[in-house]
């Protein structure tokens, strides 16, 4: 099975910026996959390369076997994207924007007006059709940020903060349809600031910082790394810390805390049971266990802890760096 991205040694460099630094990265066809990281870890570049906007210091980046640069057309063919700005042509009915969107890649019109349909019906804001965008609702112009990127049908999605600024009750729909969307086949490129987001619906996470990949791994085995929290409730709480024994080589630390045993642990789920047989074979009467589990938002932070603070970074470079041969369509993304 061809990969639906396939990156190695990518590099960019701008001026004295190295904002991708040896990238490698393999993204499995039909995979729902984080790309998390700080701001200006180089993120939007490496999606900037992927679409044709920036051109690559080095390296290689292949979209479904397609060279991103030497096979452009067809790499980009193969890409919906929904980026977090909003780069839309204000003056027309948000149906003609679609329109003109598939006409870029070679639809017939018969055929992308029916498309611009589906879409917008998929989206749930097809009684907007004929609205312009400036007249949408901030959580109707992200519902037509991800319509315009499925107007192609594409192989790889590309989600750049999908749910930012929007409401709990809309990034649950969201959420919803790309899952939806991935289910039926294709693949999902997600970045997003919103652990819960990654942790709740990628396979894997891709974790980038300063320009490199820290970390490949699915969600769960990020976290199994992280130190859990077992809190154990008695009916008598022991003057002292009992004593454990067990534990298969994953507890760090006992203590009592106002009678209760905390035992902090690497896989807690795993020491738990084993826990509560050696205190009941100990006499001691547990009234409630609870496992408080480490979040990927904490091991995201403790892998990324080097990283320098946002105000000494700087990744987003202007697009036009340097010059350009694709088309930019109306709004401002290139096609």
């Amino acid at each position: 099975m061809t990969a639906a991205l396939e990156i190695r040694d990518l590099s960019k460099r701008y001026a004295d910026v190295q904002a991708l630094d040896g990238v490698s990265l393999t993204v499995p066809e039909g995979s729902f996959f984080g790309l998390l990281g700080p701001n200006g870890a180089g993120k939007t570049t490496f999606i900037n390369i992927l679409v044709g906007l920036v051109r690559k210091s080095g390296g290689e980046a292949r979209v479904f076997g397609a060279d991103v640069e030497a096979d452009y057309r067809e790499a980009r063919d193969r890409i919906g994207l929904a980026p977090q700005e909003f780069n839309v042509d204000r003056f027309f009915p948000i149906k003609e924007v679609l329109e003109h969107k598939a006409g870029y890649h070679g639809i017939p019109a018969d055929e992308a007006r029916e498309r611009a349909d589906e879409v917008l019906r998929k989206v749930g804001i097809y009684d907007k059709r004929d609205t312009r965008f400036d007249w949408l609702s901030g959580g109707m112009k992200r519902r037509f940020m991800l319509a315009r990127a499925l107007i192609t049908d594409p192989d790889l999605l590309i989600l750049d903060e999908p749910t930012a600024g929007v409401d709990v009750q809309l990034r649950r729909d969201l959420w919803s349809l790309i899952t939806e969307l991935n289910e039926a086949g294709t693949t999902i490129l997600l970045t997003t600031h919103y652990i819960e987001e990654a942790e709740r619906l990628c396979d894997e996470v891709a974790i980038l910082d300063s320009g490199r990949i820290v970390e490949v791994a699915s969600p769960d085995e990020l976290m199994d790394r992280g130190l859990d929290r077992i809190t154990v409730q008695f009916r008598d709480p022991p003057a002292t810390v009992p004593k454990i024994v067990s534990g298969n080589g994953h507890v760090e630390n006992v203590a009592l805390a106002e009678g209760d045993l905390v035992v902090t642990a690497r896989r807690g789920g795993i020491v738990a049971p084993d826990l509560v047989r050696e205190l009941d074979r100990a006499g001691h009467e547990i009234v409630d266990l609870e496992i408080s589990r480490t979040s990927l938002e904490e091991v995201f932070v403790e892998l990324t802890r080097g990283a320098e603070s946002v105000g000494e970074r700087d990744e987003e470079r202007p697009v036009g760096d340097e010059p350009r041969e694709e088309t930019v369509e109306a709004g401002g993304e290139a096609e």
